[in-house]
């Protein structure tokens, strides 16, 4: 056997020649240190998916006309675009909105090259009062701006000035900054406002088209040509252009009789903002906000530094009574979650450091496997830098997790070492042989750990982009802490290992209690070897409960953080005012105000309602974290006697949606009906106690006020019925008319009617309107004024009618719970030709709920594959398997059904690399069971010799996983949820699966190991080895 064990092998030259390896080892640290420095730092992994949004306004136009002559030809060009997953609609009076979502990995440019074409050809399609579409790409994983930056709006300002100031002086400076991407400006632009009177206007016989035809002629800049001399040449033209609102007022409408009639004579005009009917608030303060989206794959923490230096640059220029500052940092959660898997990263290496030299006895002995860290996680640093990955939350975790990994490989090289230092060998020999002799099973145990996380990299997905950067980084991790183990830790054990004699107190103490330990272990195996088909009886019943286990454990796509903040949705009735609207956003911040753990609100607003979120204070300054306080909040604010708000915690993985629950039901039927049954799905949900809330989208109660025009009357007349629709849309409809220079800025000129002449639709019908003959009639003489309920916005999704369900959950149940029960009362509810589908954080669940459990499976065919290489057999992986694999994940699964934990995309990456892990152990000990044959022990007295000789390395690793891991299962703070998932799994499967493994593997190696005579493999092996010797040898 030993002949066989210790012929030459590759990595002899690292022991001959020790200065290779610590040279390697160097450079890879080098190299580490250089790439940490320069690799970007991100929330998340870089998503390549967008969504494309096509806004067109339609000023004026009810809801049902806008969506049948914009949005369903935009919804035509917009589902044609190649790369689309779907396409929805949202239609109110006066715009449209439809989404395009692309699926991942598809460029948005192409997409939106196809889409500007296709727009082109439908644009004599729309009407002539709609405008342009207007095309906003975002991303789809991170729809909303990284940072918020606001300016307080003064009283002794107007908004449309505080707005220009943010233009002119704020917006280009922010735009410079390094990475970048967009600055948008939430203010109200200004505009000039031509405030008609109808009454003066009836007076002076001014019609509204003379009223457009002036603005419109008296506001323009011809070019004349240019003027050319045989010296120079110099451009002509004329400039008409009005820039004040005297110069509005002195338009000339019409000259009548030497008398002149103006502009100011039946208007108005002031320098005011566009009807424009929103507003940002920042807690009980109107703001303007600019949101801030930083460029795909830049370090948003590096952002967030450059953006507060240029805060403070951009406040040293701005008038004494306006202040930037930064409303919301995406940064803070990220800062605050990095910080909290270093200090774990801190107390994993501790616990490891501990375990490590609590089992060898000595500090020296130690420094071993624990120099394995930093060379292991730098060379995966350089690695991840030079294929372009980031350090981002999953990454970072995956450094934490290979902390427990990267050192089995390395403390079994150095208990082998030492154990032949105290068997009498020279340190020389005794490096050479451990690494001769541990070539082959840390080579298999490597390649296991390793292997298990490829299928990862190769899912397609949500799942795939996110977890890939994970996989890759613990793998090359493993990958390489077993070069280091068969390299640099030989060499390095036998210089700080004592040699025979030579031990410490302590180590010698050590040394005998795992010898005591030992022989206690020795009559388990006896025991386990006498009672072997009892044992695998029992051991393939609880194997067979993970299935139960699995199916009645909670599941979710990925545990709720805890990110400091609640969003927040706001409705209010369909027939408020921005005014009213505004007075109930004071209600509910002044609500959430007397409470201790807000810090601050911040609010979009608009007449029907509006979102924001709220900010509380960090995790250490507060007792309960925000999914407790969620149903206390909704308590609170949910009655408001304005608006209602609905609280909702922000998902924890990137995600479009904005609910727990989102799902979209389509339909052909009228929206009458589709109310009723929308209201029948939405109280049975509400009724089965798992919902905070559940609402739907569709709702009529919109009034609306209809003039049903006299055709036969207006026939009569000779008037047609676009002249009659102009002379009232202009006075009605906040569409601009043509523009007006401010300093180098073209902005709005919009004609409307005074405010007291517009306030309800009864007092339209006044207003006089000129017919053919020239004479005046009242608007109320031409038409009838019906009123009627109309829905307040109408939904569609494919091109299909529908209407949303969406709710928020209780703590204690799941979000896929929560998806099943929306579900299931769909099934029984809904009628025929009604077709459930998923929107939002619901379709990654039921796309992507159960991708890691496939992954599972194939890793564990995969880790069957590699060791059937390593062995050459297919027997031996069986045995290594069933004797690890079943009852680990039966621990682990426990954890899951006593709802430690839940079965989410984290905890399976758990159960992953259990499997990786349980692993190992087993390949200890049938390696070393099968050299035991090879040198002719028998099959039942190699198992227990080699379980007992394998004890202490299993153990040793073992603990070292298991406190290396621990850290993960009682971290607190920012992200913690995640890292308690994978902790829990890994901690408790790998510390009940080692037990199992350790008791259950002799005996199914004494059923399934082949009896056949094994040290006829030596022979065959020592040939083919000569034979090879002898091949290179001609070769060179």
């Amino acid at each position: 056997m030993s002949s066989y064990q210790d012929r030459p092998r590759w990595n002899d030259i690292f022991v001959k020649r020790p200065v290779i390896a610590i040279v390697v080892s160097l450079l890879l640290l080098l190299a580490g240190l250089r790439s940490a420095i320069d690799i970007p730092v991100l929330q998340f992994p870089v998503i390549k998916s967008s969504s494309i949004q096509i806004m067109t306004p339609y000023p004026g136009a009810t809801a049902e006309s806008v969506q049948g002559f914009v949005t369903e030809p935009i919804e035509r060009v917009a589902n044609a675009i190649p790369g689309v997953d779907y396409v929805e609609s949202t239609t109110t009076s006066g715009e449209s909105i439809v989404t395009a979502w692309m699926k991942l990995n598809e460029d948005s440019t192409d997409a939106l090259a196809e889409l500007s074409s296709g727009l082109s050809q439908i644009r004599l399609e729309l009407p002539d009062g709609a405008e342009d579409p207007f095309i906003e790409v975002s991303r789809a994983d991170s729809p909303y701006a990284s940072f918020y930056l606001a300016v307080r709006v003064p009283e002794t300002r107007p908004l449309g000035e505080v707005t220009d100031i943010v233009q002119r002086d704020i917006v280009p400076q922010l735009t410079s900054v390094p990475n970048v991407q967009r600055v948008e400006n939430s203010g109200v632009r200004p505009a000039m406002r031509i405030w008609l009177n109808a009454w003066k206007m009836a007076a002076l016989n001014v019609t509204a088209h003379e009223v457009r035809d002036t603005l419109q002629s008296n506001n323009v800049i011809s070019a004349l040509g240019a003027s050319e001399s045989a010296t120079q040449r110099i451009t002509l033209k004329t400039d008409a252009t009005a820039r004040t609102a005297e110069d509005f007022q002195s338009m000339i409408i019409r000259s009548e009789n030497g008398a002149e009639i103006r502009l100011g004579d039946v208007a108005r005009i002031e320098l005011g903002i566009e009807e424009m009917q929103m507003r940002s608030r920042y807690d009980q303060d109107i703001v303007v906000f600019l949101p801030i989206y930083a460029a795909p794959g830049a370090s948003e923490i590096a952002v967030a530094d450059a953006l507060y230096d240029r805060i403070e640059e951009i406040n040293k220029i701005l008038p004494d009574d306006l202040e930037l500052f930064m409303a919301f940092d995406i940064s803070n959660y990220m800062r605050d979650s990095l910080r909290e898997i270093v200090i774990t990263l801190g107390e994993t290496i501790l616990l490891v450091g501990f375990v490590v030299v609590a089992l060898m006895g000595s500090f020296r002995t130690a420094l071993v496997p624990l120099m394995t860290i930093p060379i292991s996680l730098l060379g995966a640093v350089a690695a991840m830098s030079v294929i372009g990955f980031s350090f981002n939350l999953l990454t970072v975790l995956a450094i934490v997790l290979s902390v427990g990994l990267v050192v089995d490989d390395a403390i079994v090289v150095v208990e082998n070492v030492a154990r032949n230092l105290r068997s009498g060998m020279s340190r020389y020999d005794a490096a050479l042989t451990s690494s001769r002799r541990l070539l082959g099973p840390i080579t298999a145990m490597t390649a296991t750990l390793a292997v298990v996380y490829a299928p990862i990299g190769f899912l397609s997905g949500l799942s795939g982009v996110l977890f890939r950067e994970f996989a890759f980084a613990l793998g090359i991790a493993v990958l390489i802490s077993g070069f280091v183990a068969l390299t640099l830790s030989p060499i390095l054990s036998a210089w700080v290992c004592p040699d025979q004699g030579h031990e410490s107190a302590t180590t010698r103490w050590v040394n005998r209690r795992f010898d005591r330990t030992a022989d206690i272990y020795a009559r388990v195996v006896d025991f386990s070897l006498k009672w072997r088909y009892q044992l695998i009886t029992a051991s393939v019943f609880f194997s067979l409960l993970s299935a139960p286990l699995y199916l009645f454990s909670l599941k979710e796509l990925s545990p709720v953080e805890d990110q400091s903040s609640l969003g927040l949705v706001f409705e209010s009735a369909p027939e408020a005012s921005l005014t009213e609207t505004l007075e109930g956003f004071y209600q509910v911040v002044s609500t959430l105000d007397d409470k201790p753990e807000p810090s601050y609100m911040w609010q979009i607003v608009t007449p029907t309602g509006g979102f924001g979120g709220q900010e509380f204070v960090p995790p250490g300054d507060r007792d309960r974290p925000v999914k407790d306080m969620v149903f206390e909040i909704y308590q609170s604010i949910k009655d408001s006697a304005i608006v209602s708000a609905i609280p909702f915690e922000e998902a924890s993985l990137p995600s479009a949606g904005r609910f727990d629950v989102e799902v979209v039901i389509t339909s052909s039927d009228s929206s009458e009906n589709m109310l009723k049954v929308a209201r029948s799905v939405v109280d049975e949900a509400q009724s089965s106690g798992n919902f905070l809330f559940v609402e739907t989208d569709i709702k009529i109660d919109r009034v609306e006020a209809q003039f049903e025009i006299d055709k036969e009357r207006l026939a009569d007349l000779g008037m047609s019925l676009g002249d009659l629709s102009g002379q009232i849309g202009l006075m009605v409809s906040p569409a601009y008319i043509t523009r007006f220079d401010e300093r180098g800025r073209a902005y709005r000129v919009i004609p409307m009617l005074e405010d007291a002449q517009r306030d309800s639709p009864s007092a339209l019908l006044d207003i006089p309107v000129k017919i053919p003959s020239g004479e005046l009639v009242p608007f109320g003489s031409l038409v009838t004024l019906t009123r009627t309920t109309e829905p307040r916005a109408l939904t569609r999704f494919q091109q299909k009618d529908g209407f949303k369900i969406y709710g928020a959950i209780l703590p204690g149940t799941t979000k896929d719970q929560g998806l099943s029960m929306i579900e299931s009362i769909a099934e029984r509810t809904l009628p025929d030709g009604y077709v459930l589908d998923y929107l939002g954080e619901s379709r990654e669940l039921r796309s992507e709920g159960n991708t890691m459990t496939g992954v599972l499976g194939i890793a564990t065919v995969l880790v069957f594959l590699v060791l059937a290489i390593q062995f050459n057999s297919f027997r031996d992986p069986l045995i290594i398997l069933l004797g690890s694999i079943p009852l680990a994940l039966f621990a682990a699964l426990t954890i899951t059904f006593l709802n430690f934990s839940t079965i989410n995309i984290f905890s399976q990456v758990g159960l992953i690399t259990l499997v990786g892990l349980v692993t190992k152990n087993a390949i200890l000990i049938v390696d070393f069971a099968n050299h035991e044959r090879m040198a002719g022990v028998e099959k039942l007295d190699a198992i227990r010799n080699g379980a007992i000789a394998r004890l202490r390395p299993v153990l040793m690793t073992t603990g070292a996983t298991v406190l290396g891991h621990f850290p993960l299962v009682l971290v607190t703070g920012a992200g913690a949820e995640a890292r308690n998932s994978i902790g829990a799994v890994l901690v408790f499967g790998m510390l009940i699966g080692t037990l199992f493994t350790l008791v259950i593997l002799p005996a199914i190696y004494a059923v399934l190991a082949s009896n056949r005579d094994m040290t006829k493999d030596i022979a065959a092996d020592s040939g083919s080895a000569d034979d090879n010797q002898k091949a290179l040898a001609e070769f060179t």
